[in-house]
């Protein structure tokens, strides 16, 4: 009995003390030692899909012949995508997280948890002399572009949102919204009127088809490509990709001292509301598109970093049994968002430090390191 007894202590006590090793041994740094200084690129090029997650990725991969625009990146990470106030973010929290480095509160828009206002990557990048941009398939006051260049408590304030444009010098616009500019139900501004008044060159989208946006001019340029929010892509929208070039080369020749250009994919996310399957895929295959072009465009330039990600997943989207190769069966599991971790694909000088498993907020650090923005 008592040798028993004590076999089963020491058994005990081993698997303890090895726990206790095993625990200690995983809080334990990695040694120090000399560290490699990461490349320094002259560019950024940030691209967020917006409710875009693995799951997403993985429906559009399968849904094109197996193959993906993302295994031309060899730099993966995840990032953690809570807000301060909640474990599901919504893209008001999660954008300003990356254009800010703060967790802040469901529905902020460029303000921290106390709704201070807190400098963006974007304006940063202003400040450092760099010419900047913003594109999205959305309005262009949504939360995702509008993170990068308003502060306002709510991101339901659009009126206000578009009149931070006012405020920062960026170089170019694109996307939806000219309603929130030009016809506005809080007040009688005419947002338009006064940016040209500014120096910008403002573009309606029912006066000129994109193709032929002339970027041959020393003035900051604006295009609306819809009063409110635009159309998906299976009802005709196809500006994201001839805007990405073009902004590319507007930019690039805007100044010597680079570049930082934010391109949103907005309505990923949108599909993934609506449980609409079909209107997920078709705009993750027109994300793709962008991301390859920014691709090619790191290719040729060799000093621009790009980091592509999703603010948060959207709809619990899940390919499912009975799939096969360009005709998948889908299911959700809710209509808002969800908590799950959120790849983070890199590429240029630089790519390497957005490897591991980190905060959202991280990825503006990462970024703002790069760039050494102030």
């Amino acid at each position: 009995m008592g040798s028993r007894f004590s076999l089963a202590m020491n058994v005990v006590l081993l698997l303890l003390f090895g726990s206790c090793t095993a625990t200690r041994q995983t809080a334990v740094p990695p040694p120090s030692g000399p560290q490699v200084e990461l490349a320094k690129p002259r560019n950024v090029i940030f691209l967020i899909g917006d409710g875009m997650g693995l799951p997403q990725i993985t429906g559009a991969m399968y849904m094109n012949n197996n193959i993906s625009v993302f295994e031309r990146f060899k730099n993966i990470g995840f990032h953690k995508s809570n807000s301060s106030d909640n474990l599901v973010t919504d893209s008001a929290a999660g954008a300003t997280a990356f254009a800010s480095g703060v967790k802040t509160y469901n529905g902020a828009i460029g303000v921290n948890a106390r709704k201070e206002s807190v400098p963006t990557l974007l304006e940063m990048a202003e400040q450092k002399q760099m010419a900047t941009g913003l594109i999205a398939s959305s309005s262009i006051t949504h939360a995702t572009p509008a993170a990068f260049i308003a502060h306002v408590a709510g991101r339901e304030d659009k009126e206000g949102i578009a009149v931070a444009f006012l405020d920062t010098p960026i170089d170019l616009f694109i996307g939806g919204g000219l309603d929130y500019f030009s016809r506005r139900k809080t007040d009688e501004r005419d947002i338009v009127t006064e940016l040209t008044a500014k120096g910008y060159r403002i573009t309606n989208f029912i006066d000129q088809d994109i193709q032929q946006l002339d970027i041959t001019t020393d003035k900051n340029i604006g295009y609306f490509t819809a009063n409110a929010e635009p159309l998906p892509v299976s009802q005709g929208r196809d500006y994201l990709l001839p805007a990405t070039t073009k902004a590319l080369e507007f930019l690039d020749e805007r100044s010597p001292n680079g570049f930082f250009l934010m391109i949103e994919g907005s309505q990923i996310d949108w599909g993934g509301h609506s449980n609409d399957a079909n209107y997920v895929i078709n705009e993750m295959h027109d994300f793709e598109k962008i991301v390859a072009a920014a691709l090619d465009f790191a290719a040729r330039d060799q000093s621009t970093l790009i980091v592509v990600t999703g603010d948060h997943e959207t709809g619990g989207f899940a390919v499912q049994p009975g799939s096969t190769l360009n005709d998948i069966q889908v299911a959700f599991t809710t209509k808002s968002h969800t908590a799950l971790m959120i790849p983070v694909f890199a590429a240029g000088p630089g790519a390497e430090a957005f490897r591991g498993i980190y905060e959202n907020t991280a990825i503006f650090d990462k970024i703002k390191a790069a760039l050494d923005l102030k």
